[in-house]
């Protein structure tokens, strides 16, 4: 899959970095997401765990053309949003 990432202008890096989130931990996340639901304007919206321990949520647009994605932004997930998620996972598995 070819993931493209949404660069920051301010510092011309991808805008992932500025949550502390690297490219590696992303692809782990959209590779094998606990959950992947439609977001805002023909987004997406995937959850899931790293190799690493952490919990992420990425916002990305899939590409209806080819096999590729653009990530708009990730960042980890912390406090009620990851007890929300860990409970809709204990939920599903029942």
């Amino acid at each position: 899959m070819n993931i493209r990432y949404y660069i920051d202008s301010e510092t011309g890096l991808p805008h992932i970095y500025g949550h502390e989130v690297d490219e590696t931990e992303v692809e782990e996340v959209l590779a094998k997401p606990g959950e992947d639901r439609p977001g805002r304007d023909g987004s997406m919206v995937a959850i899931g765990q790293t190799s690493g321990g952490r919990y992420l949520r990425v916002i990305y647009v899939p590409d209806s053309v080819s096999y590729s994605v653009f990530v708009i932004t990730a960042y980890e997930l912390q406090g009620k949003p990851l007890l929300a998620y860990r409970r809709r996972r204990r939920r599903k598995k029942k």
